[in-house]
């Protein structure tokens, strides 16, 4: 039996998991007391559509208790009681608490190897689809389509969770958005020709292949919704959000070592950094393929949860250390060429993008999460919204301050200036990393 410590754990792993397209999930052999399906947010008008088939289990003795196998919806809060009455021993099996809301049990079965069942459910609230068996030493195997959808008066069914169902017109809002910026981003190249690096290109790239990403979600959700399925959508947007990844890691990069625009190659540690982020992000793109067509009943689903964070969290970490080295190298320099304003200048920049790359960091990986976990399931949609909103600010800044400019970003600089400067570099602490 699993202990109640990690069948908490399984439950708080749910957290923004709340598309709950049509999904056909295939269990075989399991014999896991709790296996967690698709976890989505119901109105009042909330329907679940259940359909079991091949189902076999590794004992078929007539003598089992059959109503202690079966499929219940429970919401988190009603979990964590749950958990207390086991403890307790209040009950044996989840399905004989008064906490749940049991959709079917095995023992209406009567012999068949199939069943098909449509729950109304009416109370509001997001609730988590769970099958549970309590029975040792059985296994189970079946395959399992689900469908969780709330009725809509005017398009009939939503199969977007209550509170992410605006998702597809906010993907779309951002799409636009960034297909502005990218007009706008031509624009600037163009009319600085003369004065463009390598880098711009890359950054025109980046801010495309984002739009790109955004377009492809907001149908993809879109077909969800009306359809209950992404009708290759997916696929799109998992290439795009692929390619987005890769290329936004790399522009931090570059950028951090100056590449390009301050010099024009890239040291042998850099490229060491670019060697690591490229293929782990390769390997959190797998991770978040898996994390989403396998859902959490898959045995290895936590396990690639773990891998997406892990990975995501060491690319964060990684993409660092050529700003830090050109801060340190900036510091070098300005003690010993002469050019102290034009070297406080640079420092400065490489300061500003250190410490809004941390907070871009920090606000889409900690806050955007903390804003999931503790909004109501109505408003899911405003973590998204958060999440895309830090990500556009840290674009804006990039691209203002990195933009083409002749002699960018410094000017002639007169003696006095440069007096000051010095006296700057001099006077001030040692930069905290």
């Amino acid at each position: 039996m699993l202990s109640s410590l990690h069948l908490l754990l399984i439950f708080l792993s749910l957290t923004s998991l709340t598309l709950a397209e049509i999904r056909s999930s295939e269990v075989l052999s399991d014999d896991r007391p709790i296996i967690p399906f698709d976890e989505f947010g119901f109105t009042h008008r909330g329907r679940l559509e259940l359909n079991v088939s091949k189902i076999s289990l590794s004992n078929p003795s007539q003598d089992l208790d059959l109503t202690k196998l079966g499929f219940f919806l429970c919401t988190r809060d009603s979990w964590l009681h749950v958990l207390e009455q086991i403890e307790e021993a209040e009950i044996t099996c989840a399905l004989d608490s008064d906490l749940i809301k049991r959709v079917y049990t095995f023992h209406n079965l009567k012999g068949a190897k199939s069943f098909a069942t449509l729950y109304n459910q009416t109370d509001a609230d997001q609730y988590t689809l769970v099958f549970a068996n309590c029975l040792q030493q059985v296994r189970v195997s079946m395959e399992v389509k689900s469908a969780m959808y709330n009725l809509d008066g005017k398009t009939g069914r939503d199969y977007l969770s209550a509170g992410k169902t605006v998702l597809p017109r906010v993907y779309f809002l951002f799409s636009i958005v960034y297909f502005s910026l990218a007009a706008v981003w031509i624009y600037v190249l163009y009319k600085k020709r003369f004065t463009v690096f390598g880098i711009h290109f890359f950054m025109l790239a980046v801010v495309i292949l984002k739009a790109l990403n955004l377009l492809c979600e907001a149908e993809d959700k879109s077909y969800i919704k009306r359809t209950g399925s992404a009708h290759g959508w997916d696929v799109l947007f998992y290439i795009f959000s692929f390619l987005k990844g890769i290329t936004l890691f790399t522009l931090i990069v570059l950028i951090g070592t100056g590449w390009s625009f301050l010099k024009p190659y890239l040291q042998d540690k850099e490229k060491k950094v670019l060697m690591i982020v490229i293929p782990l992000q390769v390997v959190a793109n797998i991770a978040q393929v898996v994390i989403d067509e396998t859902g959490p009943y898959g045995q290895d689903w936590v396990t690639w949860k773990q891998v997406f964070l892990l990975v995501d969290v060491v690319c964060c970490c990684a993409v660092l250390f050529p700003i830090v080295w050109s801060i340190k190298n900036l510091r070098e320099a300005a003690r010993t060429d002469g050019k102290a304003a034009v070297n406080l200048m640079k420092l400065t920049l490489f300061r500003q993008y250190y410490i809004v790359v941390i907070c871009y960091i920090y606000f889409t990986r900690v806050v955007v999460y903390a804003l999931e976990t503790i909004t109501s399931y109505r408003y899911l949609w405003t973590s998204v919204v958060a999440a895309e909103l830090a990500t556009l600010a840290f674009y804006v800044f990039t691209g203002l301050k990195f933009k083409p400019e002749p002699h960018n970003p410094y000017f002639v600089i007169d003696d006095e200036e440069e007096e000051a400067a010095a006296d700057a570099l001099k006077l001030e602490d040692e930069f905290e990393l």
